[in-house]
C-alpha cells in the first residue's frame, strides 16, 4: 500500500505545474484587491516616510528669523558720562580758550531696545549625535518589519483562497453526483410504477422509490446551497461581487505532492522575530548612546540696527559649536538598558519556541496530507468496487433476479462512494494548501 501511495505522490507532483493556472489568476486577483493588504501597504509607505524623516536629521536646518522691538519704560542702565567727562572737557576748554568741548549729560539707556530690528539666517547642524544614527537604523528595521508582516498576511490569504476554491470545486462535484443519483432514482421510480401497474411488484417498492426521489432532491438542494455559500465566501476573499461566477480548471485526476523538504527555517514568522531582535539590539545601543556627548554647530548671518537702518555696520555673523554631555541622570539610562536586556532574553526564548511550533505545524500538515492521499486512494478503490456492484445488481434487478432493496442498497453504496471519493480528493488539496502554508513554499513574487 505504501509503495502505491508513494507512486501516487510522485506522479501527482508532475501535474502541478499546469493544473492550477485559473487558481493562480484568482490568487493574484485576491492579493491585488484585498483591503487589508492595501492597509499594510499604507503602513509600509508611512514607515518609509518615517525612515526618510530620520535620514533628514543628518542634514543642516536653515531658517529665516526676524524680529522687531518697540519699547518704552522699564529697566534702564545709567551711564554717568557727564560726571566722568565734564571736568575733563572744562579743563580742556580753559587750556584752549575755546568752547570746543561741550557739557555732556548723564545717559540712561533702556534695557529693552526701542525701534530695533534683527533679521538673520539661522543654520544648525548635528556634528556628532549617536541618537540620530541609531534612530535611523531602527526606522529602517521597522520598515522591513512592516514588509514581513505583509508577507505573513499574504500567505494566510493565499491559503484561505486555495481552500475556498477547493471547497467550491468539491461542492460542484457533489452537485453533479446528486444530479446523477436523482436521474437514477427517477428512472427507478418510473420502472417501479410500470411494474406495479402490471402487478409484478408490491406497493412497498413504489413507495420506497418515491421516498428515494424526495430524499435525493433534498440532498441536491442542500448541495446547491452549500455550493452557493462556497462561491459567496470565495468571491468575498477576492473582494468582488458575491454572485460572480467562478471559472474552474483543476483536473480531478490530479493529486498534490506531499514529498517536500522542510523549509520552516525560512518562515516569515522567524524572520519577523529576528528583525524584532535586531531592533531591540539597536534600542540598547540607542540607550547607551545617552552616555556619549553630542556635538552640534550653528551659524547666524544677518542684519540688526535701529530705525531700520541698513549699512555695513548693520551686518553681522555669529557662529559656534555646542557640546552637551549628560553627566548624571539618576541612573535612568542604566535601568532602561536593563529593560532592553530582559526584552532581548524574552525574544530569544520566543524564537526557540516559534521555531519548534513551526516545525511541528509542518510535520503535522505533511502527515495530514499523506493520510488524506491514502484515504483518497482507499475511497477511489471503494468507488470502483461500488460501481461494479451497482452495475451487477441493476442488471439482476432488470432480469427479476434481485429485489428492490438490494438495488437500493447498491445504488446508495455507489452514491456514497462517489461522495466519499470526491470529499477525500479535495481534502487532499486542502491538506496540501495547509502544508504549503506551513512550509511557506508558495511564491508570492509571481
Amino acid at each position: 500500500m505504501k509503495n502505491i501511495l508513494i507512486i501516487f505522490l510522485i506522479c501527482g507532483g508532475a501535474f502541478m505545474g499546469n493544473a492550477q493556472t485559473r487558481l493562480d489568476h484568482y490568487i493574484q486577483m485576491g492579493l491585488d484587491n484585498n483591503e487589508v493588504i492595501r492597509q499594510h501597504n499604507f503602513d509600509i509607505s508611512k514607515s518609509m516616510y518615517a525612515l526618510k524623516e530620520a535620514r533628514s536629521l543628518f542634514y543642516p536646518t536653515v531658517s529665516l528669523n526676524a524680529n522687531y522691538t518697540k519699547a518704552e519704560g522699564g529697566r534702564t542702565i545709567d551711564i554717568p558720562v557727564g560726571d566722568l567727562m565734564n571736568p575733563v572737557y572744562s579743563t580742556l576748554n580753559q587750556l584752549t580758550g575755546s568752547d570746543a568741548f561741550p557739557v555732556l549729560e548723564n545717559q540712561s539707556v533702556l534695557i529693552n531696545p526701542d525701534n530695533f530690528y534683527d533679521a538673520k539666517i539661522h543654520t544648525t547642524m548635528p556634528l556628532l549625535n549617536f541618537e540620530i544614527i541609531y534612530n535611523k537604523r531602527i526606522k529602517a528595521q521597522q520598515t522591513s518589519l512592516q514588509k514581513i508582516e505583509l508577507e505573513i498576511y499574504q500567505r494566510e490569504l493565499v491559503k484561505d483562497i486555495k481552500i475556498a476554491y477547493y471547497r467550491y470545486l468539491q461542492s460542484l462535484e457533489g452537485i453533479k453526483i446528486y444530479e446523477d443519483a436523482l436521474a437514477l432514482v427517477r428512472e427507478n421510480q418510473r420502472v417501479n410504477h410500470s411494474l406495479f401497474k402490471n402487478d409484478k411488484i408490491n406497493r412497498t417498492a413504489v413507495l420506497r422509490s418515491d421516498n428515494e426521489v424526495l430524499r435525493i432532491e433534498a440532498d441536491l438542494e442542500t448541495a446547491k446551497q452549500t455550493s452557493n455559500n462556497a462561491k459567496t465566501y470565495f468571491n468575498f476573499l477576492l473582494n468582488r461581487g458575491l454572485d460572480t461566477e467562478i471559472e474552474t480548471d483543476l483536473d480531478n485526476g490530479n493529486l498534490p505532492n506531499a514529498l517536500v523538504e522542510d523549509r520552516t527555517q525560512e518562515r516569515e514568522e522567524l524572520l519577523k522575530l529576528g528583525q524584532v531582535k535586531e531592533i531591540n539590539d539597536n534600542v540598547g545601543k540607542l540607550t547607551r548612546s545617552h552616555w556619549y556627548p553630542t556635538l552640534s554647530g550653528f551659524a547666524d548671518f544677518g542684519f540688526q540696527d535701529f530705525d531700520f537702518e541698513v549699512n555695513r555696520d548693520s551686518r553681522y555673523y555669529f557662529a559656534g559649536i555646542g557640546l552637551e554631555w549628560n553627566i548624571f541622570s539618576g541612573n535612568k539610562n542604566k535601568y532602561r538598558l536593563k529593560q532592553v536586556n530582559e526584552e532581548r532574553k524574552k525574544i530569544g526564548s520566543q524564537i526557540d519556541n516559534v521555531r519548534q511550533q513551526l516545525l511541528l505545524q509542518f510535520q503535522v500538515s505533511q502527515n495530514n496530507l499523506i493520510s488524506a492521499l491514502e484515504q483518497f486512494h482507499a475511497d477511489n478503490n471503494q468507488k470502483e468496487s461500488a460501481k461494479k456492484y451497482n452495475d451487477d445488481i441493476t442488471k439482476l434487478y432488470k432480469e427479476g433476479q434481485a429485489i428492490y432493496i438490494e438495488l437500493l442498497d447498491a445504488q446508495n453504496q455507489w452514491v456514497n462512494a462517489q461522495l466519499n471519493a470526491n470529499i477525500s480528493l479535495y481534502n487532499s488539496w486542502i491538506a496540501f494548501a495547509e502544508m504549503e502554508r506551513a512550509n511557506a513554499t508558495f511564491n508570492l513574487n509571481n
